[in-house]
């Protein structure tokens, strides 16, 4: 079968081509702005980019045509393919159908750390001998693809997904999660975000009682029993074993940022303890979700230990692209004020506060739906409250960033052109700095001018 992608190049649809191809299927699509490291994933894959919608695409004649949700009325191919009433399909419908059907799906989902949650759950069943499957919205270093159908192990029942609840294409505004059906569901955190669908947070549990509605009784649901808008989630309706974490006399993962150890809890018991790579509150409860959803297909918690001492969290997570006269520069994917500073806070515990220690350069562009329409704007000086100096891009918003940012006073600069942000960042920058760029775009390729004008 030939299959058709609108919208090929984000993570999520790139995935859906990665797993058409291993199917067998011939594979091609269309984006805009193709750019790395999706094109690149999806080229070794063998499968054929072509830049733009332009409706002479429709003489390729494909057997479907799969439609990305970044897809909307009004794109001409889109349009097309509704006029000639031609064959089509959202990318969550085309997955539950060809490739979801009869696994033990496990999902995760939540407004922070899908990513890494799911490439941690995903190297834990790897690292066990089960051989998940997966699509994750990022790339796990300890894979190097975002997708896979299952291992060369085993033909693998498990299959391990990033449970996204953005909603699912023009023809679908149900949330992307509601088609995958899962017996294994880890809940991670809830709040508001996506304001350019969701009127308010809701509208967002609406959603997640639906997801909630599809789980078997026979399932699991993990869920962080901190999160008072989970448990009125649960509250309208659960016939689902849940399994809480995060609570005192409960399931936890404590650590220490400067030494690397962390240590599975329950109550005042210690279950086991590891030594790994990652930092932060909110990647120790990461952890401790991935290894209880893990123990629901039959990993005990000492392999799963074992497994996260060797995990490689996902790229644009923390990544470290380079140093330069002992300047650090880290790529880092958060964009809403909760992982902001979360991301903050666990780097400053790791390199240590006070007057001799390494500074935090914050480089923030405010990307996402969210924040291009200003609705966390107010929440961001807190959010960047570790930062010693906080540099933010502020070309196409629609509300005044240096206003927002103003309770920061000198400690932060404000521009609309990103070579004048770089020169900004070098002028400030020297060594020992830890310079963080946090976006969930390319950010007009901003790590490789800043590394390079480092350099120079």
């Amino acid at each position: 079968m030939h299959i058709h992608i609108l919208g090929i190049c984000g993570t999520f649809m790139g995935g859906i081509a990665q797993l058409a191809r291993a199917s067998g299927h011939r594979v091609t699509g269309c984006d805009t702005g193709v750019y790395p490291p999706m094109s690149t994933q999806l080229e070794a894959s063998g499968i054929e980019l072509i830049e733009g919608y332009g409706i002479e695409q429709i003489a390729l004649k494909p057997d479907c045509f799969i439609v990305g949700n970044a897809i909307s009325r009004g794109n001409p191919l889109l349009e097309e393919i509704l006029d000639r009433s031609l064959p089509y399909v959202s990318g969550p419908q085309w997955l539950a159908d060809n490739v979801l059907q009869g696994r033990w799906v496990l999902a995760v989902a939540g407004t922070h750390g899908k990513t890494t949650t799911s490439s941690m759950l995903a190297w834990i069943l790897e690292y066990a001998g089960l051989s998940p499957g997966f699509l994750i919205g990022g790339v796990p270093m300890n894979f190097g693809v975002s997708a896979r159908i299952s291992g060369k192990q085993i033909d693998s029942p498990f299959f391990v997904i990033e449970a996204d609840e953005y909603d699912t294409a023009f023809c679908d505004k149900r949330s992307k999660f509601i088609h995958y059906r899962p017996r294994t569901a880890i809940l991670n955190n809830l709040e508001f975000d996506h304001a350019d669908i969701f009127a308010d947070l809701a509208a967002i549990e609406t959603q997640f009682h639906h997801f909630v509605r599809t789980l078997p009784s026979n399932g699991l649901i993990v869920c962080n029993g901190e999160e008072r808008s989970l448990e009125r989630v649960l509250s309208r309706g659960c016939w689902t074993p849940v399994e809480r974490f995060n609570q005192t006399n409960g399931w936890r993962v404590e650590g220490n940022d400067a030494t690397g150890l962390i240590c599975l809890m329950r109550g005042n018991e210690a279950v086991g303890s590891t030594n790994w790579n990652l930092i932060g509150d909110h990647n120790r409860a990461n952890a401790v979700s991935a290894l209880l959803a893990a123990r629901h297909v039959g990993v005990p918690f000492d392999k799963g230990l074992d497994a996260l001492s060797q995990f490689k969290n996902a790229k644009r997570r923390l990544e470290l692209l380079g140093t330069v006269r002992g300047i650090h520069v880290l790529d880092d994917f958060a964009h809403h004020p909760t992982a902001i500073a979360t991301t903050l806070s666990g780097l400053r515990r790791k390199v240590g506060s006070g007057v001799n220690a390494p500074r935090i350069l914050a480089v923030l562009e405010p990307r996402s739906n969210t924040m291009k329409l200003g609705v966390m704007k107010a929440q961001l000086p807190a959010s960047l409250s570790e930062a010693d100096l906080v540099f933010c891009y502020s070309a196409r918003l629609g509300w005044d960033a240096a206003e927002a940012l103003a309770p920061l006073s000198d400690k932060a600069l404000v521009c609309d052109d990103l070579n004048e942000l770089i020169r900004g960042i070098v002028a400030a920058a020297r060594p020992d700095d830890q310079i963080v760029v946090m976006s969930n775009g390319d950010f007009g390729g901003i790590h490789d001018k800043l590394l390079a004008a480092l350099s120079a």
